[in-house]
């Protein structure tokens, strides 16, 4: 049977092998997904040990999605824009390929939420891994207009300056940002923590869709935060989760899973309804 992995440090949280699984059932294939949890100064090894035993392909997150891109032997033009990898497939010839799906995922979910990311003003929070994969997708849709802020100016800066070829892309500071915007996504990881990125409560209206990607059973604190402040629309990252993974599966086995059934059974999974 064919196998596959997440890999991750932490990575026992992961939802990933529940997903895959359903997918898996949902179109008739037969794979085994695991887990994967190599020290950090390892994942290189434990990479090469798991294709060399016979692993077909593997997703790879957090921390190694870096690490992942210089050890593949191709990359997919996505991934070379993102500067990451999150997603592995060993093609026939034998030859690893990295690809990176986040950004995808991200789109997708926001499409399927009805919002319009065509000629919308979008305001990106981050800069780090989580944004770089989701510029280029983003700009694929021909916003009017895309702002990266960050805490850390000059990382706003260089992500717009290495991505503005592909569309209106620039970089401002928390305090010189001026709505309205249409959309406004959360790249950080700052509801991890139960803590907020320093937005402005003026830029949040009524019309505004709000993303955060990042989920948990309740809102996260940015969720929360803009529903207090009259944000009609929020979405947090379980959707984009399951539809990254949806383009994984369809890298490794050349089928595309549905995913809105995976999604209300990873819903209940997690005690969301």
């Amino acid at each position: 049977m064919d196998r596959y992995l997440v890999f991750g440090h932490p990575v026992r949280h992961s939802k990933s092998p529940f997903i895959h699984t359903l997918f898996a059932r949902q179109t008739q294939q037969e794979l085994e997904y695991g887990l994967a949890e190599p020290a950090v100064d390892e994942f290189a090894q434990a990479l090469r040990t798991f294709f060399d035993q016979g692993g077909k392909g593997c997703n790879v997150t957090v921390p190694f999605k870096e690490q992942a891109f210089t050890l593949v032997d191709c990359l997919s033009p996505r991934a070379k824009r993102a500067g990451a990898v999150n997603t592995i497939k060993l093609t026939d010839d034998g030859v690893l390929l990295g690809d990176n799906t986040d950004g995808a995922g991200l789109v997708a979910d926001l499409k399927s939420h009805g919002v319009t990311l065509a000629d919308s003003r979008i305001l990106l929070l981050g800069a780090g891994g989580a944004a770089r994969g989701a510029l280029a997708p983003l700009l694929a849709e021909l916003p009017s207009e895309l702002v990266v802020t960050n805490r850390t100016h000059a990382k706003a800066q260089q992500l717009a300056a290495e991505f503005c070829d592909l569309g209106p892309v620039t970089a401002q500071t928390y305090e010189q940002l001026a709505g309205p915007f249409d959309l406004v996504i959360n790249s950080t990881s700052a509801s991890l923590q139960g803590a907020l990125p320093p937005l402005a409560p003026a830029l949040i209206h009524t019309d505004i869709a709000i993303y955060d990607m990042m989920y948990g059973a309740s809102d996260t604190a940015f969720i929360s935060w803009a529903k207090q402040h009259g944000a009609r629309q929020t979405m947090d990252g379980l959707g984009m989760l399951v539809e990254q993974a949806a383009e994984a599966f369809t890298v490794w086995r050349g089928i595309r899973p549905g995913t809105k059934q995976v999604l209300r059974e990873l819903k209940r999974n997690l005690g969301v309804i």
